[in-house]
């Protein structure tokens, strides 16, 4: 679109919103845009104008304000010569030029050469993080760029998709910006996992054949149920669940097929109040057969990012095929526009101008930085959305979803964790990994002293307590574990003929070609005590060992020979040997010290100090008295 173009687009959106724009300013910036930018080229290979018109229709549904717009439109104008921060600042002022820096920031962290991991792109995300409008520029960049990958190279399209997944879209789930999380999964999951994308879009194609569409037949049987109840003004939508929602559901539940998915299909009932939520509730419970455990209360529950929403799954509802489990949301016309929208809901425009309502830095960087990680043994730690959980004494407890009760009980406090011995759920035994679901009421049970298990590493799901469980086995078997280890290494010891370890741990000083302090050493023990490491892997390990039971080992290549007739060696008995100097405490004759020999296996004489613990600790029957001549 041309400057021309985007006006038109513009005044039709500030039409249809009935919205208030500063219209000239917005043009100069389009002119400034236009150019400034001319026929330069985006990285992605449209032109600038190209790129920065395109993310702004995926902006406007979010109502920005005129300074989001420009900052939108601008974004890329510190890439022409002749732009500064100050230039910026003279003609558009200091919001525009804060929302561009933040914005021209996250759009380059991702991009060519970057060297950034997802923690440092989560880190410098809270950074700037200072203004909404900047995190949704950015999505609403990162959106673009993801559903225009044609000319990408497959690395490229890899990469972003990766950051899409494990970045962006969480992060857009988290603020609450479901369908813009939404855009962002389904953009990647084709790149990310073509065959399974495949799959699943065969079998939903085969899904729908199979069952035919019934979407308009619910909707009238609905209509008429509810109308009949006297509900006025309300409207009702159906959808298909988004293929990678349903690879991820599959996923985690080890589901091979889409059928044995709960909330495929689902239909949205919007209601002008708070009250005939539950009132329509009600009445779809008597019109379908609820399934139990598939309610969920996200209005008297809310999720922390503003979500709110009656679920519930029926069968046999009006209109559909009775086999066929239907999920329902009921919820208000504000709480859709926020489950749509998230923080950005709250936008208003007043007139000659707009601005966006307030929203703390605090409170903004809360919401990222309270962000938790559930572990995957299959791939790397992902950010996750958040649900409430209560305690019997009605605290409110924040968990991601996925935790358990065990996850619960460490975050409650470790002791709590770490004394772990059943769980009640709603009044209800459960299973230590049971999924814990929104607004559940949960009960530890425990042991009067700490009893955890090396087990329950394979059961927790939130990495912080997978980590305090970790410091506390750590420190409670570490004694008992170098206590077998040292035992390990003295059978080894022995059976090679040689003296046990000394208190100092000498003979793990060097070890893969490291000096090591006697907390690692230790810690070597530690390993092989724990059954990580075998204690035979010493001999190629520890210098000390290789010393003493194969010192001619790849000698022609890194040890110095030293020859009789060259180095003056005089060994016991007058016998002549080929002889070398000993790494460990490399003897010299210019500087004349006691020596002595340890005769290797292959015949040759290694040359210690005297003082030499490595030579102390050899086998006895293989020493041999020497000098310098």
């Amino acid at each position: 679109m041309n400057a021309v173009q985007v006006l038109q687009t513009l005044e039709d959106h500030i039409l249809d919103k009935d919205v208030v724009l500063d219209t000239q300013r917005i043009q100069h910036a389009l002119e400034v845009a236009e150019d400034a930018y001319k026929d330069s080229r985006h990285w992605s290979g449209e032109t600038y104008m190209e790129h920065v018109t395109g993310i702004l229709r995926v902006l406007l549904p979010f109502q920005p304000d005129e300074d989001a717009i420009i900052a939108c439109i601008l974004h890329h104008i510190l890439s022409v010569d002749g732009w500064s921060f100050i230039e910026l600042e003279r003609q558009f002022g200091p919001k525009v030029r804060a929302l561009v820096s933040g914005v021209h920031l996250l759009a380059h962290v991702t991009v060519h050469n970057r060297r950034n991991t997802i923690e440092d792109l989560r880190l410098m995300l809270l950074t700037v993080s200072d203004d909404i409008r900047i995190i949704l520029i950015s999505l609403c960049d990162r959106c673009y760029l993801l559903e225009h990958m044609e000319a990408f190279d497959e690395a490229d399209k890899r990469r972003m998709s990766l950051d899409a997944v494990q970045l962006f879209a969480p992060v857009a789930a988290r603020l609450g910006i479901y369908s813009m999380k939404h855009r962002l999964e389904d953009a990647a999951f084709p790149v990310l996992y073509p065959d399974d994308a495949e799959r699943i879009t065969k079998q939903i194609h085969q899904y729908n054949e199979q069952h035919g569409d019934f979407t308009d037949r619910v909707i009238l049987q609905l209509t008429t149920v509810l109308e009949e109840q006297g509900i006025r003004n309300f409207s009702i939508a159906g959808r298909e669940k988004k293929p990678y929602s349903i690879f991820i559901k599959m996923r985690q539940k080890s589901l091979s097929h889409i059928g044995d998915i709960y909330d495929y299909f689902a239909f949205r009932v919007i209601v002008p109040s708070l009250e005939e939520c539950y009132q329509v509730l009600g009445f779809l419970h008597r019109v379908g057969r609820p399934l139990s455990h598939r309610f969920k209360d996200y209005i008297s529950f809310p999720k922390p990012n503003g979500y709110q929403s009656l679920h519930t799954t029926l069968m046999q509802l009006p209109g559909a095929p009775e086999e066929v489990p239907i999920e329902i949301q009921v919820r208000t016309e504000d709480m859709d526009r926020e489950a749509n929208f998230g923080v950005a809901a709250h936008w208003s425009y007043k007139s000659h101008g707009s601005t966006v309502q307030a929203m703390e830095q605090v409170q903004l960087q809360k919401m990222l930085a309270s962000q938790e990680l559930l572990e995957s043994e299959d791939e790397a730690p992902q950010l996750v959305d958040h649900i409430f959980v209560l305690s019997p004494k009605g605290d409110i407890i924040e968990l991601p979803e996925g935790a358990t009760p065990l996850d619960f009980a460490f975050q409650v406090h470790t002791d709590l964790g770490l004394s772990f011995r059943g769980a009640r759920v709603n009044g209800n035994m459960v299973p230590i990994d049971h999924p814990l679901e929104n607004g559940d009421i949960v009960e530890i049970l425990k042991h009067k002293t700490p009893n955890p298990s090396p087990q329950w590493f394979n059961l927790l799901k939130v990495a912080s307590a997978k980590s305090k469980l970790r410091r506390y086995l750590y420190a409670q078997e570490r004694p008992t574990l170098i206590t077998q280890g040292r035992q390990l290494v003295n059978e080894l010891l022995r059976k090679h003929h040689l003296p046990p370890l000394d208190q100092d741990l000498s003979i793990l000083r060097m070890c893969d070609g490291t000096t090591l302090s006697f907390s690692q050493r230790e810690d070597v023990l530690m390993k092989i005590g724990q059954g990580a490491e075998r204690a035979s892997s010493l001999l190629v390990r520890s210098q000390a060992l290789e010393e003493l039971l194969s010192p001619d080992k790849k000698a022609d290549e890194k040890e110095e020979i030293i020859a009789l007739s060259s180095r003056s060696v005089a060994l016991e008995g007058g016998v002549p040997m080929p002889t070398r100097c000993a790494k460990v405490c490399k003897p010299d004759e210019c500087k004349p010290v006691a020596i002595a020999g340890v005769i290797s296996r292959t015949g040759k004489v290694v040359i210690h100090k005297k003082s030499c613990k490595m030579l102390q600790n050899s086998n006895p029957e293989r020493r041999i008295k020497a000098k310098w001549a």
